[in-house]
């Protein structure tokens, strides 16, 4: 099954808040799906995002978080990379991954906002790790964040 069951997404999204609070500076926080107001009328519940400290404390985002992390499904890979795209870039989100947790090929995508719109910046599947610098440097192995391929 492409992306894994929610067990599965759950065990992603876990272990990857785990990994970015460990290399996480003390000025910043992550947290896991908070309620983000990207416009009037639309609120996301993104899976993981990065935000300043001081913003910490209402009950939900009305700055953008410097980092908004989806771990897609089957049913939201669409939305994922289309509609909530475009909203986060919008809303001025300045770092957005999009994690696919299948097991048999977990992968981790990177976008950046640039002059107003995302560009694809890096992206490493399975055993090969990645490094990333924004919003904070944190190398990632996207096979260490989801259950090993069944034989």
């Amino acid at each position: 099954m492409a992306g894994g069951g929610p067990t599965v997404h759950q065990l992603a999204a876990g272990l990857l808040t785990t990994l970015l609070t460990i290399a996480c500076p003390d000025t910043l926080y992550v947290l896991p799906e908070p309620a983000v107001q990207v416009s009037e009328l639309t609120e996301f519940d993104p899976d993981i995002v990065v935000v300043r400290r001081e913003e910490v404390g209402g009950a939900k985002f009305w700055t953008p978080p410097l980092l908004a992390v989806e771990l897609r499904s089957p049913s939201t890979a669409i939305v994922d990379r289309s509609a909530k795209l475009a909203a986060y870039g919008k809303f001025g989100v300045a770092s957005y991954w999009s994690f696919d947790p299948d097991p048999g090929r977990p992968e981790l995508t990177v976008f950046e906002l640039r002059d107003g719109s995302y560009e694809q910046i890096a992206q490493a599947s399975r055993t090969n790790a990645l490094r990333i610098e924004r919003p904070f440097p944190v190398e990632i192995v996207p096979s260490q964040l989801t259950l090993p391929p069944r034989a």
